[in-house]
C-alpha cells in the first residue's frame, strides 16, 4: 500500500514538473536556433564587408597623401593611385586584363587540384603507416620549409619552358603542405573515435572514410588553405623567373614586364591583381568551407 502511494506521489510530481521541463527545453531550443540563425544582410555588411572596404579606403587615402604632400615625390618609386588605375584601365580596354588573370588562375587552380589528388593519399599513408612516417615525414617537413622559388631552376632544366614546368613547381610547393595538414588533423583525432569506429565495424578504408577523415577535417582544411597559398606563391615565382612568349602572360610575367620596363605603375598593378586573386579565392572557396565545417560541429554562430 505504501509502495503504491509512493508511486502515485512520484507520478504526480513528475507530471507537475513536466510543463516546466518542456518549457525549459523549448527555451533552450529557441536559444540555439536564434544563435545559429543566418545573419541578415545588414549584419553581414556591417560585420564583414564594410571593415575591409574601409581599410582599403584608408590605405588609398594614405597612399595619395604621400604623393600630394610630396613625402615621396618620385613617381618611379611610388606611383599615384591614379597612375595605377590608369594601367588597369588600359589593360581592360585592350582586352588583356582578364587574360592576365585567367592565365594565372587557371594554372593555379589546376595545379592545386593535382596537388590535392597527390597530397591527400600521401598524407593518409604517412599518418597511418609508422614506417612510411618515419621515412617520409621529415622529408615532407623539409620540403614544406623550402622556398618554392628554389624549384624553378631545376624544373626549367628538367622540363623546359612549358606548362609542365609550372605545374611541377606548384606540386613541389603545395603537396607537402596538404599532406602535413592531413597528418596533423589525423594526429588530433581522439582515440575514442577510432575505437568506437572499430566496434561498429568501420575498419580499413571504411573507417578512414567515415571516421578518420571527418574527424580530421579541421586540420585537413587548414592544410588545404596553406596548400593553396603555397600553390599561388610557387606559380608567381615560376612566372616571374621563367617567362616566355609560349607560356603567355600571367600576373607573375606582368610583374616582371613592369620591372623590365621600369614602370612602377605596372608593377603595382600586378601586385594588386595578385593580392585580389588571393583574397577572392579565400572568400569564394575556403571561407565557405570553413564555415560549413564549423557549423557542422556546432562551433559557428553567425554568418
Amino acid at each position: 500500500m505504501a509502495s503504491t502511494e509512493t508511486t502515485d506521489t512520484t507520478a504526480k510530481a513528475t507530471a507537475g514538473d513536466a510543463p516546466g521541463l518542456s518549457g525549459l527545453e523549448a527555451g533552450l531550443d529557441a536559444l540555439e536556433s536564434s544563435a545559429t540563425g543566418r545573419a541578415t544582410f545588414r549584419q553581414t555588411f556591417v560585420g564583414k564587408i564594410l571593415p575591409p572596404v574601409l581599410a582599403a579606403v584608408v590605405v588609398v587615402v594614405i597612399w595619395q597623401a604621400l604623393i600630394t604632400f610630396k613625402v615621396v615625390d618620385d613617381p618611379t618609386k611610388l606611383p599615384s593611385p591614379g597612375d595605377v588605375w590608369g594601367e588597369v584601365e588600359d589593360a581592360w580596354l585592350q582586352g588583356k586584363l582578364l587574360g592576365y588573370i585567367w592565365t594565372s588562375v587557371s594554372r593555379g587552380l589546376l595545379g592545386f587540384l593535382l596537388a590535392l589528388a597527390i597530397g591527400t593519399p600521401l598524407g593518409l599513408v604517412v599518418a597511418r603507416v609508422k614506417v612510411v612516417r618515419a621515412a617520409i615525414g621529415p622529408i615532407l617537413s623539409g620540403l614544406q620549409s623550402l622556398p618554392s622559388v628554389a624549384w624553378v631552376p631545376p624544373a626549367v632544366i628538367w622540363l623546359g619552358l612549358n606548362n609542365s614546368m609550372m605545374y611541377a613547381v606548384i606540386l613541389l610547393g603545395a603537396v607537402p603542405s596538404i599532406a602535413n595538414g592531413l597528418v596533423s588533423g589525423i594526429d588530433q583525432v581522439p582515440p575514442l573515435f577510432l575505437r568506437a569506429g572499430r566496434t561498429m565495424g568501420a575498419t580499413g578504408l571504411k573507417g578512414t572514410w567515415h571516421i578518420v577523415m571527418p574527424a580530421a577535417l579541421p586540420g585537413y582544411l587548414a592544410g588545404l588553405k596553406q596548400g593553396w597559398a603555397f600553390s599561388w606563391r610557387s606559380l608567381m615565382a615560376a612566372e616571374i623567373i621563367a617567362s616566355s612568349p609560349d607560356l603567355g602572360i600571367g600576373l607573375g610575367a606582368l610583374l616582371e614586364n613592369g620591372r623590365n620596363a621600369s614602370s612602377m605603375a605596372m608593377v603595382f598593378e600586378a601586385v594588386l591583381l595578385i593580392l585580389f586573386v588571393g583574397i577572392a579565392i579565400d572568400l569564394l572557396i575556403f571561407s565557405p568551407l570553413e564555415r560549413w565545417v564549423l557549423r557542422s560541429r556546432g562551433l559557428f554562430v553567425k554568418g
